[in-house]
């Protein structure tokens, strides 16, 4: 033991000669190499995402954009939007989140910013929407009131006959729904609105002062406006509430003038419109409303165009490697698969076929398989749209949904034939489905994008088209989930939410699965599609 703590000092000794000799030198070096060391290695970027979001209340599944940082819940309107309950909120595992948005309650009138951060932060924006229905309607008025929200005033035009002191209430609705109350009480039956009637509207607790006015008018009946399409025009008016209401057209050049048949006319309460089929592309139109009569004024509109849809007939293919594409070498893209995904673990799972509804060209076959190898993996739906693959991620696609387009047809047409098998492969959220029959989709949307849509199948990361986003003018599916024993015809309509506003892009898709986005399906579903083309008369 002594030797042990004798060495032991004689070596701290020398230690000690040896820094008072050469630690200077050390310590310079040292300083000097130290500043020449930096840390060139970045953190890595891995943006942190919501995976989902639910608030009490909604009136549908929110809409969670990967690509803008942003989350949009949509709320019934007897939801309080100064103070909205979270009953479901998850991210990116590992992420450290700004506002646990699980506890309390949060004021979505305006929209929130809530952080999330690994290595960077990222600020999503979390926003409402939340519509409510408001009317006010008197009988025989002219037209439809005009409400306007951010001013908090109802205009209705009343006929110049008709004593404003003595008016008949129908309906009146200035708050949401079931939690407002209006004072005084807007009750059907006799009104005066011969001076502006001051309403409060409470809600919530908060009153919201309203203002009614009326006023008169000479017009009987009016033409709005008119939306032409390709071979359809649309055609609003206003009238008097219970006018006999109708509309008329002719080519520009004609001197006839054509009744719309009833069957294509609706509406009430002063505000009518007709639809009317039949017509010309690139042809100029005059129409008119009538009530009685009395003819409105007149508008003149010329009718759009039509466009094929390129390369419906899938005749056009090219073998890159092992991945088949439904396209030319060298050629146009206009639709595209996910094979450059599935040829990661196999073979392309969307393949030309010579088995088409009428014995001649081709057509696409798209498969439903398991994608992996020695057992691990997952189900890869064949599908085709219109559209790009960009990219993969890791066995995942990075797809740009949207061809571009800016007419307005109203139905897809084609053929289809679908073998389904019992759906073996399943993951969240559709656990449930397993074991019953797989089904496939074909659906049709056309947009406002300022870009193509860019769709993201990670789990951890997942950004789907969503139907009911405000981008989307118009849609329509088809859903299938039985077999078909040989090609069928199908024919979706197109659903618009507006006569006035021009798409951007079309969005065609045809899935073997329909929940394949999701990795669920049936390992050997099968489904064949062709002669795909739109309509533009109804």
């Amino acid at each position: 033991m002594y030797r042990f703590f004798d060495n032991m000092f004689s070596c701290d000794a020398r230690l000690r000669r040896f820094i008072s000799v050469f630690g200077p030198l050390c310590v310079l070096m040292a300083m000097i190499s130290g500043s020449c060391i930096r840390n060139d290695i970045p953190y890595p970027r891995i943006p942190q995402l919501i995976l989902s979001i639910a608030a009490e209340g909604e009136s549908r599944p929110a809409l969670i954009d990967s690509a803008s940082y942003s989350a949009v819940v949509y709320l019934e309107e007897q939801v309080d939007i100064r103070s909205v309950k979270f009953n479901e909120f998850s991210f990116t595992e590992g992420a450290e989140v700004s506002e646990d948005l699980l506890s309390g309650s949060y004021d979505l009138s305006s929209p929130i910013v809530v952080t999330l951060s690994k290595y960077q932060s990222y600020d999503w924006v979390i926003s409402a929407d939340q519509p409510i229905e408001r009317y006010f309607e008197i009988d025989g008025q002219f037209g439809e009131s005009v409400i306007d929200v951010v001013a908090r005033r109802v205009v209705v035009r009343i006929p110049e006959f008709e004593n404003l002191a003595d008016l008949t209430l129908v309906a009146a609705k200035l708050g949401p729904a079931d939690v407002s109350v209006m004072s005084p009480a807007l009750n059907p039956g006799k009104i005066d609105l011969s001076r502006p009637l001051v309403v409060d509207v409470t809600a919530f607790g908060r009153t919201e002062q309203w203002t009614i006015y009326a006023e008169k008018t000479d017009v009987t009946v009016q033409t709005v406006s008119a939306d032409p399409w390709s071979q359809v025009v649309w055609v609003y008016a206003s009238a008097q509430a219970y006018a006999e209401i109708g509309f008329q057209y002719k080519e520009a050049s004609s001197e006839q003038w054509i009744d719309v048949d009833s069957k294509y006319i609706s509406g009430s309460g002063g505000s009518f419109s007709c639809c009317i089929p039949h017509l010309h592309p690139l042809t100029q139109y005059q129409v008119r409303a009538r009530a009685g009569e009395e003819t409105a004024n007149t508008l003149t509109v010329t009718t759009e165009a039509t466009l094929d849809l390129p390369d419906g007939d899938f005749d056009q293919w090219w073998l890159d490697g092992k991945v088949w594409n439904p396209f030319n070498e060298g050629g146009v893209k206009f639709w595209d698969t996910g094979n450059r995904g599935a040829a990661i673990a196999g073979p392309s799972n969307v393949t030309p076929s010579d088995h088409t509804p009428d014995g001649s060209g081709r057509s696409a076959k798209l498969s439903s398989v398991f994608a992996g190898v020695f057992g691990i993996g997952k189900l890869a739906a064949g599908s085709i749209y219109t559209g790009e693959f960009v990219r993969i991620d890791g066995t995942n696609g990075i797809l740009a949904f949207g061809r571009e387009f800016n007419v307005r047809p109203t139905k897809l047409r084609g053929y289809f034939e679908y073998t389904p098998v019992t759906i073996d492969m399943a993951q969240s959220p559709y656990e449930n489905l397993k074991g019953v029959p797989d089904s496939c989709q074909i659906y049709i949307a056309l947009t406002d994008w300022t870009a193509p849509k860019e769709i993201c199948t990670t789990p951890s990361r997942r950004s789907l088209f969503d139907p009911n986003a405000p981008e989307v003018i118009a849609y329509g599916e088809m859903t299938c989930g039985k077999a078909t024993g040989g090609y069928q015809p199908f024919e979706i309509e197109l659903k618009y939410r507006s006569t006035s506003r021009r798409p951007r892009y079309i969005q065609i898709t045809a899935a073997s699965s329909k929940y394949g986005d999701y990795f669920t399906g049936g390992n050997g579903s099968v489904l064949y599609v062709d002669q795909f083309s739109l309509d533009y008369d109804y």
